[in-house]
Formats: C-alpha cells, sequence, structure tokens
C-alpha cells in the first residue's frame, strides 16, 4: 500500500524543444522522467518526419507532390490526417487541414523563429482553404489521395494529437501518471496526483508556473490553449497572426486574445479552441451549444467563461503551463 508520502510526492519534469515549441512531460514518479523524456523525443521526432510542412522531406510534403495519385502513407500519418478531417467534420470545416496554401500567402512559409522579427511579408489576395473533403482516405489500404495543388497544414491538430499519443505512450510503457504539454496542447494520462494536475494558463511561456493568469486542474483527458498575440508577424504593414479562417484564406479575428478549453481529449479540446478564435463574438454560443467548458478572454482581458469552468486559485500549478506557443514543424 502506498504511504501518504509516497501519494505525494513531487512530480519531475523534465522539457525540450522540438516541433517549433518547448515540449514538456511531467511524470509523478521522479525516477521516470529521463525515460518519459526520451519517449517524448522519439514521438515528436516521428511526428515531424511524417508531418512537417517546413521540410522537403516530410512524408507529408513527397505526397502532395504525388499529385492526386493513391498514395500507401505510414500509420502515423495517415491518423494525423484522419484526425484532422475528423476535427474539420466536427467543426463544420472551421478547423480545416487544407489552409497549407493560405499560411504560405500570409508569409507563414518556414518555421516561425526563422520569420524573424520585424519581418514584413507582401500583401497577396487570400484564397479560401479547397476543403478537407478533398483529402481522400482509405482506411482499408491505408492510402490517401490528395489533389494536385492541395496544401495540407495540420499544425494544430497533429500537435495535440501527439500529445495525446505520447502521454498515453508514456503512462502504459513506466506505469506512471503523465502529463504532456506542447506548447498550449496539454494531454494527461495514468494515475494523477491526488490533487490533480495544477496546469496554469498564460499566453506566453516566458510567464513562471506561478504567476500564469489562472490555474485549474486536470485530472483526465485534454486541456488546448488557443490564441492570436503569441505568433504575429507583419503583412504589408498590417499585424497577422497563425490562426486562418478556412472559407476566406485570411486571419481569423482577433475578438479574443485567449481562449482555453476542456475536452475527453487533447484533440477534442483543442479542435474548439481554435474554432473559437475563428468564431469570433459567436464564440461563446456555438461552445455552449456544443457543451464545452471554455473561458475567453478580450485583447483588454475582459473574460467570458462557458459552462462550469473549473477555475481555481489555491491549486499550486504542476511544473508547466498551458501557453498559446503552437507550431508544428
Amino acid at each position: 500500500m502506498s504511504t501518504r508520502t509516497e501519494e505525494r510526492r513531487t512530480p519531475a519534469l523534465r522539457s525540450m524543444q522540438a516541433i517549433g515549441t518547448t515540449a514538456t512531460v511531467v511524470v509523478d514518479d521522479p525516477d521516470a522522467a529521463d525515460a518519459a523524456l526520451a519517449l517524448l523525443a522519439t514521438d515528436l521526432d516521428a511526428l515531424d518526419r511524417a508531418c512537417s510542412r517546413f521540410r522537403s522531406d516530410s512524408e507529408l510534403r513527397r505526397l502532395e507532390r504525388r499529385g492526386g495519385r493513391p498514395t500507401l502513407v505510414s500509420p502515423l500519418l495517415f491518423d494525423v490526417l484522419e484526425t484532422a478531417c475528423d476535427v474539420a467534420a466536427r467543426t463544420a470545416g472551421i478547423v480545416d487541414p487544407t489552409i497549407g496554401s493560405a499560411l504560405v500567402e500570409l508569409g507563414y512559409d518556414r518555421d516561425f523563429a526563422s520569420l524573424g522579427d520585424g519581418v514584413d511579408v507582401p500583401d497577396l489576395p487570400s484564397t479560401p482553404a479547397p476543403g478537407w473533403w478533398r483529402i481522400g482516405l482509405d482506411r482499408t489500404d491505408r492510402t490517401v489521395t490528395l489533389p494536385d495543388g492541395i496544401h495540407v497544414d495540420v499544425g494544430s491538430t497533429g500537435k495535440a494529437f501527439a500529445a495525446d499519443r505520447a502521454a498515453a505512450r508514456i503512462a502504459d510503457a513506466l506505469a506512471c501518471g503523465v502529463l504532456v504539454n506542447l506548447g498550449g496542447d496539454v494531454a494527461v494520462a495514468g494515475r494523477p496526483p491526488v490533487e490533480g494536475w495544477g496546469v496554469g494558463i498564460a499566453a506566453h511561456c516566458s510567464v513562471a508556473p506561478g504567476d500564469a493568469d489562472e490555474v485549474v486542474v486536470l485530472r483526465t483527458g485534454g486541456l488546448a490553449t488557443s490564441g492570436t498575440t503569441a505568433r504575429t508577424w507583419s503583412r504589408a504593414g498590417r499585424p497577422v497572426h497563425h490562426i486562418v479562417d478556412p472559407w476566406t484564406g485570411a486571419v481569423a479575428p482577433t475578438t479574443w486574445a485567449l481562449v482555453t478549453t476542456f475536452g475527453a481529449t487533447c484533440v477534442e479540446a483543442n479542435g474548439w479552441s481554435t474554432a473559437a478564435v475563428v468564431w469570433g463574438e459567436d464564440a461563446p454560443g456555438n461552445l455552449d451549444d456544443h457543451g464545452v467548458t471554455a473561458r475567453l478572454v478580450r485583447g483588454d482581458g475582459r473574460q467570458v467563461t462557458v459552462g462550469a469552468w473549473p477555475g481555481v486559485t489555491n491549486v499550486v500549478p504542476s511544473p508547466t503551463c498551458s501557453l498559446t506557443d503552437r507550431e508544428v514543424r
């Protein structure tokens, strides 16, 4: 039987830079921390090789060059694309993986760090996304057909998928409680700490966990934060950000500086937080219609909560924050 001391042992954290963001894993067994980081690193390297839109040798980029021919792909790439299409269907196309060309036209055609400070990209006409339904998925043969000219971006869903996958794999392999945070996409698996995982919510990764705007307790599932202030650059003298309205190809409105949502999985939470940014003023009503618990913050700091938002102030956060820094290379 576990002793009281064992039940309340301090979680151990490890972090690294990967897929264009800060990747963090927290485990309730300090002896498992290094092994957990190694498993996370393996998962993220595989994700980068399969799904990056910024490296010419990624499996996704090779698929795009196949120009409409059915192509056998790896189980990982197939699962990510299938998940992205499921999220698109669930959000009525608001979170659409075929926004790749729109992001390029906005100037987001390389790792965000490579854009540099003060970069001003030319103003090009916005192009609506072709539509997620044009991605042909054949689960029986594990083939994908991507029409010529369609460029896929799974930066949102792919990172949440990776958080869910890594948390489950680490918990199973190491028999411990796990929290994985990939730049604002948070997933937990295994046994949680007695008090639950205290997760701080903040807009930037420079914020210390103890200085987070708010702390929530996560015991199962996932949490995701999306925003319009962390990844910005200039386009023809105007600030733009990384969340696109697929119906227009233009950036989503800046109604909300920060949106945080809960879900049964991180993928589910991420889909709603991203959709909420695109919905703008309609977001609270739409989230409520779907039974989503959320916290939305306007640029001036005013907050709107949806559902039974469980914000707390008397819980010490685990050494990790939910951030808006999101990119999949």
